[in-house]
């Protein structure tokens, strides 16, 4: 718990020195200083509100064991498997296979599940997607994927920003513009990779927890394969407008290929897979 905390700070922190950095290309050291206090108002923002937010963005409706009783059900048994709180679960009506977990802890945790991942997979494989999820939850990572999808959304917009409206010195002079377009480019790069650095290696934790918590590293190891097969010609429009929460998928929702699977936030399906068949054969 102590570690994620310590990873939650960290990333707040960089975020911030991000605000900081863009602030003083728009204005300068009274931008930056008006940036670094819109950046730390969003860090608490986001720390209480960020899950509902991505909710939202989803248009996610939250069910119940009278609307859908199998699905959540399965999410309740898991969930006392783990040790957890029950949380709050979730449907995305979206045809693409995806699912995701977010809260800023584990009593206020919620599970989301697209319609597409409850039709394509097996009771069994969906048992071992939703023990992933949960997984996330008992590590207490959820709250760092949350925070790091709102404000790198925030990052980026304010660095489109800097590129429209150019920066200014101490003096209110104008600036280079070429340092407007600098920012507007590298500061969502440098946000993706801060969530890149965060999600790869907490995605292969969260595999393992989920095999745990399932019993059945199999299970989750022929999901992963059947949804990489399928979501990759499926678009899900609301991950193509907020690109910033594709790390919090179980698998990426977002349709770029070549370059862009360079910066990408989850590790290969077929190493999680390989990884997965492994811990079922006692290696």
């Amino acid at each position: 718990m102590v570690g994620n905390w310590l990873k939650t700070s960290i990333l707040m922190a960089a975020i911030l020195a991000l605000f900081g950095m863009i602030g003083g290309m728009l204005g300068g050291g009274s931008g930056m200083l008006l940036a670094l206090l819109l950046g730390g108002a969003m860090n608490v923002y986001a720390y209480w509100f960020s899950d509902k937010m991505v909710l939202k963005m989803y248009n996610a409706r939250e069910v119940d064991g009278a609307s859908a009783p199998q699905f959540y059900n399965m999410v309740g048994e898991l969930a006392q498997r783990a040790g957890l709180p029950m949380p709050k679960v979730y449907i995305i009506d979206e045809a693409q296979p995806n699912a995701f977990a977010t809260g800023r802890n584990p009593e206020h945790a919620a599970v989301a599940a697209t319609s597409g991942i409850l039709q394509l997979l097996s009771a069994r494989e969906l048992r071992g997607v939703m023990a992933h999820e949960l997984s996330h939850v008992r590590h207490r990572d959820i709250l760092i994927s949350t925070i790091s999808a709102t404000m790198a959304g925030a990052i980026s917009s304010l660095a489109n920003f800097a590129m429209f409206f150019g920066g200014r010195d101490a003096e209110g002079r104008s600036s280079n513009p070429l340092a407007g377009v600098a920012v507007a480019l590298l500061a969502p790069l440098a946000a993706a990779l801060i969530q890149m650095a965060i999600s790869r290696a907490r995605e292969f934790e969260a595999d393992r927890g989920g095999a745990e918590i399932s019993g059945d590293a199999n299970a989750l190891a022929d999901a992963l394969t059947k949804i990489d097969a399928y979501a990759r010609g499926i678009p899900m429009a609301p991950a193509e407008a907020h690109p910033e929460t594709a790390q919090m998928m179980i698998l990426n929702p977002l349709s770029g290929g070549g370059l862009a699977g360079l910066f990408s936030t989850h590790p290969a399906t077929e190493e999680r897979v390989s990884r997965l068949r492994a811990l079922a054969l006692g290696r």
